[in-house]
């Protein structure tokens, strides 16, 4: 009676404030009001009255009193304690305290059971499900300490930083079981090729230093050491886009007149992205998971005959995991992303030619047909007599060197009139894309540092968003962490709500 007499009072109060309300914005549109104005109090007479609410909602649930003793799975009977338990639960509109009624052996011990947040289905911590999902969908984008301050200058709502970044640790333990449960995607949605790409990139850490006095400077090495390479992955399908190398050519230059159509978007794209870290002792490498969780997805959703292409730049740790963790066949193609060639091409332009100059630009574009059309050994030929010629020395002679050797050791990843006749991607768009988006535009902003625990959370949380997932992440990892916390879900659900209490 007492919990009906409360549920009705704020009942009437919201329909009071509501009805204030009314009265107000008719009043104001009298004495001329600016819409800001008028937009900010709503604002905050709808917080309000929301809380009323919600905390009538609560009142009209009840305190969950289910007898002196109920009897939980397998026949063990815990015994209601004599005294309603609190417990804080910070929402979108505000705090409340919910009071209660708990069962257990006897008061002091574990509570076994807590009928009301088992009705409520309310989270493990203090912090709301809707209240934890804004957190980190804002925190994911920017920082935690402007996302505090921008919740509460916008709803008033107070947060302390740990509780975010302790939140997003939280969030992203259910994200590796969430991966696994997912399904292939649609087949009929997929495109023509399957494509694998990946990239690393180094996250700035936090590091113990030694104390040092002011201003005194640290060594090479340690400024070399204040990052920890991640690596990020994708697999993806896409349909068939044949060009000639003369298209390829013109839209590289930028040349003026038609463009020539854009090529197909990518299609059901996944991304997985690990850091590389020491568990129990023992370093654990990024970029080796990554290709685990490729060959997983490969081998998920590859179909019979399909052509499969890994597209990546020349670093040689990435061909050597390809060779050892994905697939190779007679329908499996390696190709050297075409963006990565050319800065070499620029590169030996520039010993000879001045930057920006009509001169460089020439050379590298005269170059370009023998590459786009398989013949790129002629072109390390002439670079070779070109050192020759000039009779380059010292860090000249080696940065062309450099480039031969690229080219070289490449060249059987380099078939690229083949590739355009058949219509495969030649450029890593997808990843070079995501490799900023996911790691540099969140995680090397000025003055971050991260922990490890942090930016594997951190990492885990933004390829769930860029692949589209988040929406039913969050019903996962609810589902999963409501299924943990109230295993005794049949003794609760057998009871007629409200009358509980």
């Amino acid at each position: 009676m007492l919990a009906e007499t409360a549920t009705e009072c704020n009942f009437e109060a919201a329909r009071q404030q509501l009805n204030n309300t009314i009265d107000w914005i008719q009043q104001a549109a009298r004495d001329g009001v600016s819409a800001h104005a008028a937009e900010k109090f709503l604002q905050i007479q709808a917080k309000a009255m929301n809380h009323k609410l919600l905390q009538g909602f609560f009142d009209w649930v009840g305190p969950g009193y289910l007898g002196p003793t109920v009897t939980l799975k397998e026949g063990h009977v815990v015994q209601c304690w004599p005294e309603l338990e609190d417990r804080r639960l910070v929402t979108t509109f505000g705090d409340f305290t919910l009071w209660r009624h708990v069962y257990g052996t006897r008061p002091g011990q574990k509570i076994e059971l807590a009928p009301t947040d088992q009705r409520l289905q309310l989270p493990e911590g203090e912090v709301s499900y809707l209240l934890q999902e804004w957190d980190q969908r804002l925190g994911i984008e920017g920082a935690f300490r402007k996302v505090t301050r921008d919740l509460e200058d916008m709803m008033e709502i107070k947060q302390p930083v740990d509780t975010l970044e302790r939140g997003s640790r939280q969030m992203a333990e259910a994200a590796p079981a969430f991966r696994a449960a997912q399904p292939a995607p649609d087949p009929e949605a997929e495109g023509e090729f399957l494509v694998a790409s990946d990239d690393n990139k180094g996250v700035p850490m936090v590091r113990a230093t030694q104390a040092a006095p002011a201003g005194a400077e640290g060594n090479k090495e340690e400024k070399l050491n204040k990052k920890q390479m991640a690596c990020i992955g994708v697999v993806y399908t896409v349909n068939q886009h044949i060009r000639t190398p003369s298209e390829v050519i013109a839209a590289l230059f930028r040349d003026p007149g038609p463009r020539p159509p854009s090529g197909p978007e990518a299609c059901q794209k996944r991304y997985w992205a690990e850091l590389t870290r020491k568990e129990k002792g023992k370093l654990v490498k990024a970029q080796p998971q990554v290709f685990l969780h490729m060959a997983a997805d490969i081998a998920l959703r590859r179909k019979p005959c399909q052509i499969l292409i890994h597209l990546s730049d020349g670093q040689l740790s990435l061909e050597t995991d390809r060779n050892k963790y994905l697939p190779r066949d007679d329908r499996t193609v390696d190709i050297l992303d075409l963006l990565h060639v050319l800065p070499r091409l620029w590169a030996v332009a520039h010993l000879f030619f001045l930057k920006g100059t009509d001169d460089a630009r020439r050379f590298v574009r005269e170059r370009l047909p023998y590459v786009l059309n398989g013949n790129t050994a002629e072109i390390i030929a002439e670079f070779r007599q070109l050192l020759v010629q000039h009779g380059l020395r010292g860090a000249k002679a080696a940065r062309l060197k450099k480039a031969c050797q690229f080219l070289e050791n490449n060249l059987h990843r380099m078939k690229y009139d083949e590739y355009l006749k058949a219509g495969y991607p030649i450029a890593t768009g997808v990843i070079e894309g995501a490799c900023r988006h996911v790691i540099k535009d969140r995680m090397e902003r000025a003055g971050m540092r991260w922990k490890v625990p942090g930016a594997r959370a951190m990492l885990e949380l933004r390829t769930i968003d860029i692949n589209g997932d988040w929406a039913a992440f969050q019903r996962f990892r609810i589902e999963r962490e409501n299924a943990r916390l109230y295993p005794n879900k049949d003794v609760v659900e057998q009871i007629p709500w409200p009358i509980a209490g």
